[in-house]
């Protein structure tokens, strides 16, 4: 029996000469909360879209809990639940509704069906409106129904692919409660994909991706450790010159951000005031931050985080299976 609910080996995607996943190997112990972050092009996609059965690998091999993703799809879409970025709920449905027939796709037996959809739904919060019409539903109340869904039946592991976009902060606290009693209750693993480092910092561990490759694995407060050093962004009128300038007169490495330079330093409290008051090119604006996964992403990939759409996969994966439940 494997220690571990996925296993990647040496997974090879091309598509005719692109190659976009080369040569990855990751596992996720059960129970874990493993973060997969990646700009556009990354790979970050198609390696989601094997895990789900969607994209065979050209080589290597891939499992979750236990089962090939190739010889034996239909075990592994059993075995996973998604929630996606994007709605996908039946509007015209009660909540209610909603679960029943996502209980019956999914084969939930009927002697526990509405055992566990009552379930849910108060795990959620979403008991007392379980009648209401979800297109009645505040965009909170929906995702919270959207992860009901998810883990209606009994999934080992859970994707969540952006589970908190477009949502205030609070709703979005609320909802990270769920997901994390949720992983202390049932022993759920989880897969995120999101764009919140913050809401990264509650994996136990984060995959990042660039180019195809896995550029770094490990756990948030380590990767922030590849960057030792305080950070400074600065805006001045002229970045070309403000640049030389720092590099000539500090002998340190500058980067640009956006419309940005931004530089690491060491007590940036005491190199700040010292760096306004002798710099030759106007600042037009100057801040300081301590570390963060969004300053090791940059680092480790040149780029900042933006926005993916792999919702469709999700998707497409949930037509392909009911389709295939409902033969």
């Amino acid at each position: 029996m494997s220690d571990y609910i996925i296993t990647v080996e040496n997974l090879v995607k091309k598509f005719g000469e692109l190659v976009a996943v080369e040569n990855i190997s990751f596992q996720i112990p059960p129970g874990e909360i493993f973060g997969f972050l990646g700009p556009n092009g990354a790979g970050k996609t198609t390696t989601i879209n094997i895990l789900c059965t969607l994209t065979k690998p050209t080589s290597g091999k891939a499992t979750v809990n236990g089962f090939d993703v190739v010889r034996q799809q239909s075990q592994v879409r059993q075995s996973i639940g998604l929630v996606f970025q994007d709605p996908s709920l039946d509007e015209r449905l009660s909540g209610l509704q909603n679960l029943y027939f996502h209980a019956l796709v999914y084969n939930v037996p009927a002697d526990i069906r509405q055992q566990r959809i009552e379930q849910m739904l108060r795990m959620t919060e979403l008991w007392d409106k379980r009648h209401n019409v979800v297109h009645t539903y505040s965009g909170g109340m929906k995702r919270r129904l959207e992860l009901a869904r998810g883990l209606l039946h009994y999934p080992k592991v859970l994707f969540l692919d952006e589970p908190t976009l477009g949502l205030d902060p609070q709703t979005r606290n609320r909802l990270w409660e769920y997901i994390l009693e949720l992983r202390k209750r049932e022993g759920t693993t989880i897969f995120l994909t999101t764009h919140y480092m913050d809401e990264a910092d509650n994996a136990d561990r984060i995959a990042i991706m660039d180019s195809g490759k896995i550029v770094a694995l490990d756990t948030p407060k380590k990767l922030k450790r590849l960057v030792s050093k305080d950070i400074i962004s600065v805006k001045t009128d002229d970045n070309d010159r403000a640049a030389e300038e720092i590099r000539r007169r500090y002998q340190i490495d500058v980067r640009t951000n956006n419309d940005a330079l931004v530089f690491e330093v060491d007590k940036g409290e005491e190199f700040m005031p010292a760096f306004i008051k002798e710099f030759g090119t106007k600042i037009l604006s100057i801040s300081l931050r301590h570390p963060s996964l969004d300053d090791v992403f940059l680092k480790l990939t040149g780029r900042e985080i933006r926005e993916e759409e792999v919702s469709d996969v999700f998707k497409a994966l949930v037509r392909q299976h009911g389709r295939r439940m409902r033969r």
